[in-house]
């Protein structure tokens, strides 16, 4: 049996007797033996070498460890493998320490395991003691910690508001790894976009190049047996800021990773000037996104930017009314919109809202609405309404709840065009290589690469009075975008 699977096993005994509310208090989830070995295979190492030092920091039940190591090893390494495990959680302790001795004995190693903190182990901003790898392997936790926690104190150049503890270690990680050399990890995508994580994009990027990804198309093929909310993905870095000319794209379906397929990609397409990755597993993918290269503009530039609705109901009860009064507004969600346009009323319960606080309504004008959420089974993630103030004349203001995004126009040609481009395949297809949740986050879309406004007036123009479909916004679109 492999050391990998033999580690596995173990540690399904373990998980069994420990209940998983207690082990999310260490954001714990283990690495089953096949994506273990999958990672391991990824490394590229000078086999040359007289001594390799190794890095699992986070490092469970040593599942990582005995995968890179077995690797190695049976792929002819004879020089000295110093493995350092790094493990806080006293549960798992005895089983780390069970496994690391057999993969001591199995594979002829020496190993240090250290039980404190990793995050706080050492200091970000002093190198002149740091110990450094030739290779760091890793499932780091997932967990998000208060901004005031102590490992976000720790590590305040690459922290945006809450973070969570796994770019903290992939950070840490970073500033141990020797130059030319590789951090392979297993993490959630949502470090790729967004102004989070931009702080941590911009250390990753300034000291690393991207050179593999690996895409799982199924959330329950990752973690054996876990309820994994996040999109996972497997990425590796190299340490050094020589771009490489492409990256290697993998993706796979099947747990065993026995249905793999790859492609590279460019790297610039990959890595945007803006330090978003964009996760592109095709030729039609990278053609969206060199298309949309072309546009030198962005809502926020144009001061057409998209807003998150005002209205979290559940906390405002006191001001939501299921009839209308002379004191009340329209308030829109998501189920308003239907069919390319905002329909209201439609039966729905509090659909007004009583209120003369200012910050509760906003003008009764042209907009676009957009869905903030989705389910993951739906064919679109960007899902938009028409609203134009001649809707309701006999308002003056309205409101929104805050599950829809909202775009202020001036007037009804650029309502139009945003509904060109949002409806489009073009932008679908765009968002969904950008971002892999079921979230439309404002502030991604505010940055993603837009016509000029005169060009979105005009598409506008062109939609108006024909049937808001898909197809005709990609008839519109393809006539300025080459």
């Amino acid at each position: 049996m492999k050391l990998t699977t033999e580690f596995y096993k173990r540690t399904e005994s373990f998980i069994a007797e420990m209940p998983k509310e207690q082990r999310k208090e260490y954001g714990q989830f283990f690495t089953v033996p096949s994506t273990a070995d999958f990672m391991a295979s990824l490394a590229s190492i000078d086999f040359n070498k007289q001594k390799l030092s190794i890095l699992d920091a986070g490092s469970g039940s040593g599942v990582l460890s005995a995968a890179i190591v077995a690797h190695l090893r049976e792929n002819g390494f004879a020089g000295e493998i110093e493995l350092t495990c790094y493990e806080t959680d006293s549960n798992v302790l005895t089983l780390l320490q069970t496994n690391l001795k057999l993969l001591e004995k199995s594979y002829n190693i020496t190993y240090s395991l250290r039980t404190d903190n990793y995050i706080l182990s050492q200091t970000f901003r002093d190198s002149s003691t740091t110990e450094l790898y030739d290779l760091i392997i890793g499932n780091p936790p997932y967990k998000k910690i208060a901004k005031n926690a102590k490992e976000a104190l720790a590590i305040p150049e690459v922290c945006y508001g809450a973070p969570n503890l796994y770019f903290l270690f992939w950070a840490m990680a970073i500033h141990n790894l020797k130059t030319g050399c590789e951090i392979i990890y297993i993490i959630p995508r949502s470090w790729t976009s967004g102004a989070y994580f931009a702080k941590f994009r911009e250390y990753l990027f300034s000291n690393c190049v991207i050179t593999h990804l690996h895409l799982f198309s199924s959330r329950d093929k990752v973690f054996d047996g876990e309820s994994v909310l996040q999109e996972t993905i497997i990425v590796k870095v190299k340490k050094n800021t020589k771009h490489p000319n492409v990256v290697r794209i993998t993706s796979s379906s099947i747990s065993d990773f026995s249905d793999i397929s790859t492609f590279e990609a460019p790297y610039n397409i990959v890595v945007s000037s803006q330090q978003y990755v964009y996760l592109v597993t095709n030729e039609k993918e990278v053609d969206t996104l060199n298309k949309l290269s072309h546009f030198n503009s962005t809502l926020q530039s144009i001061n057409l930017p998209m807003k998150t609705g005002i209205i979290v109901d559940f906390r405002n009860r006191e001001v939501l009314r299921n009839v209308p009064s002379d004191r009340t507004y329209p308030l829109f969600y998501s189920q308003h919109i239907k069919d390319g346009r905002v329909k209201w009323p439609i039966g729905k319960e509090n659909e007004y809202i009583c209120t003369d606080r200012a910050g509760f309504l906003q003008e009764n004008t042209n907009y676009l609405f957009v869905k903030r959420f989705t389910a993951k089974e739906e064919k679109r993630r960007l899902q938009c309404g028409i609203y134009l103030h001649t809707d309701l004349l006999g308002y003056s203001h309205i409101s929104t709840q805050n599950k829809v995004n909202f775009i202020k126009c001036t007037i009804p040609e650029l309502a139009y065009g945003l509904y060109v481009l949002m409806n489009s395949t073009l932008y679908d297809t765009y968002y969904r290589i950008l971002n892999g949740s079921t979230q439309v986050n404002s502030t991604e879309i505010n940055k993603m690469p837009v016509p000029d406004i005169d060009c979105i007036a005009a598409m506008g123009r062109e939609l108006m009075g024909k049937e808001l479909t898909v197809l005709n916004c990609n008839i519109i679109i393809e006539q300025w975008i080459k």
